[in-house]
């Protein structure tokens, strides 16, 4: 399995991408106004049918068109031994919500030319279908979806109505989800009108592929992901050769990398006729290839007659030259990166401190450093990088969380110990109480009362500790510290306070 995704790219709410949620609701509302409604219709009518003793006599017939359906197509050949096993087993109820899905079959079955009158089983059938038909629900997936075993230009119209519907709530999750990523995009760049246009010819392209391709065989195709396939050939043609940082994953395995984005597209294509090649049904790759060269045809046509640039607010510019000192700094943030990526962590965490070095103040390669450092818990690496991130300025409460969190970290995973110097000290009792997470705040005020009682800036620590303690009402916690404040704060307003307090009772 394989699919990659574009990070790059996100919403402006300036500019909202209407007509990609519009086209989202008008998915969301097919699913569940219509195909969810049928399909819970025939669910609660399989008791029904199980009761009525047509299995005996249907579904034998059933299976037997299956049988001639399946001659020289292995896919309906496995469905078909699916089926027999199912019989096998009695699973009336299973094997009656496939046979609804078989339209073709149920019409002729209904109209009297399966079953016909001077068949033994004519008058016993008549009779008990006419217990089972009233309760059945008009066929609306089956009416609107493409069927493969017609003419193509059987039913034109579902070429286009096709493209909007979905077998379950899982199918359409996931297509909605992938129209959002590339749909979002290119409304923005495109406009919405054009993309709307665009969007439809992708769908009816796709359909034509899949019908074409699969002419002939049984069963029926559904889905938006033919569109949406050709949504994301036009995307990565219309950025063409710039590098847009995509997500992938391949089987177990997923990371991000930074490709010229046209060559997504060959990649696209070659995963969708492989899959088609190695797994044959369930899914219409099909339809995804029609999508992808629709998609990639219709772009390729439009920017020779238009010419506009992706939007800039949404995939980053090739970066700017560089000076020869930045480049030494990416070569070894990417050197960093690459030994991590390969769990390399002796390697990773000499190559981090490297990048620390050159600089100081780049948090994300402290938290870097320290990640691949407290494999080796005990190390001298782990204590330095833990030393330096402990230490980088936190001056909202976003960058205070993140100290806290790696504060916790360290001192649950160093060894011996942890390793906090007055400095560090001073440094985090300020912001974990601004945290107000006393406890912690506290038990380092106590560390560096007992390990640097002299430290210069123990006093003003220990006021804005105490101050705030009282400020939140922790008084029993704020008379703890009397004593000191008595010692190197004696004058000052919270100390006066406090020891105006009476004693509780």
């Amino acid at each position: 399995m394989f699919f990659a995704i574009p990070l790059a790219n996100r919403p402006t709410w300036q500019s909202p991408p209407w007509m990609t949620v519009l086209l989202i609701l008008v998915n969301l509302l097919v699913y569940f106004g219509w195909q969810a409604p049928e399909q819970r219709a025939v669910e609660r009518n399989t008791e029904r049918y199980e009761r009525s003793g047509l299995p005996d006599i249907e579904i034998p017939r059933y299976l037997d068109h299956l049988r001639v359906q399946a001659a020289g197509h292995p896919e309906a050949r496995d469905h078909l031994e699916q089926l027999q096993k199912l019989w096998q087993e009695k699973a009336t109820g299973v094997l009656y919500e496939h046979m609804w899905s078989e339209q073709s079959f149920r019409q002729a079955l209904l109209a009297g030319r399966v079953i016909r009158e001077g068949d033994p089983q004519y008058e016993d059938w008549h009779q008990r279908r006419a217990l089972v038909t009233p309760y059945e629900p008009r066929p609306f997936t089956w009416r609107w979806a493409m069927h493969y075993d017609e003419p193509v230009t059987a039913r034109p119209q579902n070429w286009l109505t096709a493209t909007f519907l979905h077998a379950n709530g899982e199918h359409l999750l996931g297509n909605m989800v992938f129209l959002f990523l590339f749909g979002f995009t290119l409304e923005m760049a495109l406009g919405s009108g054009v993309y709307l246009l665009l969007y439809l010819l992708c769908g009816i392209g796709a359909s034509l592929v899949s019908l074409t391709l699969h002419a002939g065989s049984p069963g029926m195709g559904l889905g938006a992901s033919g569109a949406i396939s050709g949504l994301m050939a036009m995307y990565v043609v219309m950025y063409r050769l710039r590098r847009i940082t995509f997500f992938y994953m391949l089987f177990f395995y997923f990371n991000h990398a930074r490709w010229p984005a046209l060559v997504m597209l060959p990649v696209y294509m070659a995963h969708e006729a492989l899959q088609q090649w190695l797994t044959g049904g369930g899914v219409d790759y099909m339809a995804h290839l029609g999508g992808l060269v629709t998609g990639a045809l219709l772009m390729a046509l439009l920017m020779t007659v238009r010419t506009f640039d992706a939007p800039a607010n949404l995939a980053p510019a090739e970066p700017a030259s560089v000076t020869p000192e930045q480049a030494d700094i990416q070569a070894a943030v990417e050197r960093a990166q690459r030994l991590t990526d390969e769990l390399d962590y002796a390697g990773a965490s000499l190559a981090w401190r490297r990048v620390v070095r050159q600089q100081p103040d780049n948090a994300q390669a402290w938290a870097a450093w320290f990640e691949v450092a407290r494999h080796a818990p005990a190390s001298e690496e782990f204590h330095a990088a833990a030393k330096g991130l402990l230490n980088l300025p936190a001056p909202d409460s976003a960058a205070r969380r993140r100290l806290h969190t790696h504060y916790l970290a360290y001192l649950q995973q160093a060894r011996p110990g942890a390793r906090l110097s007055g400095n560090t000290l001073v440094h985090l009792i300020p912001a974990f109480v601004r945290l107000q997470v006393w406890d912690d705040a506290q038990h380092l005020a106590r560390l560096l009362q007992r390990s640097a009682p002299t430290h210069p800036r123990w006093p003003e620590t220990l006021l804005l500790l105490v101050d705030q303690l009282v400020h939140h009402k922790q008084f029993e916690s704020a008379m703890g510290w009397l004593p000191a404040l008595m010692t190197h704060a004696p004058e000052a307003p919270v100390t006066r306070l406090l020891a105006r307090r009476e004693p509780p009772v």
